[in-house]
């Protein structure tokens, strides 16, 4: 597995991570329930694969399920060592520890490597709000600092002004962020600009979300030739982590067939899109 420091956490992680919301939420992208045994025990088994074949980010959240994710991630990872597990919390320091607390209940764990503010759009009085005395950023650096994690960080599907204060803030550890061959615009190279390119500057670790897209670029591809003829995930995934400041591309995974599929093309270096080329268009001759 190919490995890369997580930032200023100073941990070195596989960059293939292991998504959560799938093991917790009835129904995502396909047919699954979380209340039935057979769907969990291959969620379970695919979990303990991931760790045999060297996987060892694990991303859960409260949200993912009412606490199925974690559950299930606590159960599947008990007594594994080397894993780096990451939860989340809501944006207010309301609760945060009693939140927090439950995730490690769920988890099996007296601590998370990880706590991530669960965002998707985060609004400018909101922001205004978590980086305040008392929000929750000062929560997350007490919990941090009490040992209940050893780093902190925040979720993200957006790329306004607020995402830029939290990194500019320097408070946080890790940005998660969706980035993936549709939603390019947290990276632009030629110019230079984008999120990931602050957060990284900033010395944080970076961690994708949706590296497949969640199925969107497979629809339209279905829309425009129904016969569906090639399966895109492979290179999809290989766009993600061709990119050297990404240290996790997550990927939710139920399967052992899966699990063992991603691995394999994670593995194969060879088979990197060539980002520079892609934008060899800009460049002066």
């Amino acid at each position: 597995m190919e490995r890369a420091v997580l930032g200023g956490t100073g941990r070195e992680v596989g960059r293939l991570g292991f998504g959560g919301a799938p093991a917790g939420l009835k129904n995502y992208l396909d047919e699954y329930d979380p209340a039935r045994a057979d769907h969990r025990e291959g969620v379970f088994n695919a979990i303990r694969r991931a760790v045999e074949l060297d996987i060892s980010y694990f991303d859960t959240a409260p949200g993912y399920g009412d606490g199925a994710s974690e559950t299930i991630f606590g159960e599947a990872l008990e007594g594994c060592g080397g894993v780096f597990v990451a939860t989340k919390i809501g944006a207010s320091a309301e609760g945060a520890r009693r939140s927090l607390e439950g995730s490690l209940t769920r988890l099996r764990r007296d601590h998370v490597d990880l706590v991530q503010i669960h965002g998707s759009s985060y609004s400018t009085e909101q922001t205004d709000g978590m980086l305040a005395p008392g929000g929750i950023v000062e929560t997350l650096e007490g919990l941090r600092a009490e040992g209940l994690t050893r780093a902190i960080g925040f979720s993200t599907e957006d790329t306004n002004d607020s995402v830029y204060r939290l990194i500019r803030g320097g408070q946080l550890d890790v940005m998660q962020i969706c980035y993936n061959m549709i939603y390019q615009h947290p990276y632009e190279p030629t110019r230079p600009f984008g999120s990931i390119l602050e957060a990284d500057a900033a010395g944080m670790g970076v961690v994708t979300m949706r590296a497949l897209t969640s199925g969107i670029l497979q629809n339209w591809l279905r829309a425009v030739n129904p016969a569906d003829t090639f399966d895109y995930n492979a290179a999809l995934l290989q766009f993600v982590l061709a990119n050297p400041l990404i240290d996790v591309a997550l990927v939710g995974m139920r399967d052992v067939a899966t699990v063992e599929q991603n691995v394999a093309i994670a593995a194969d270096l060879d088979g990197r899109i060539p980002l520079g080329e892609m934008h060899e268009r800009y460049v002066d001759r």
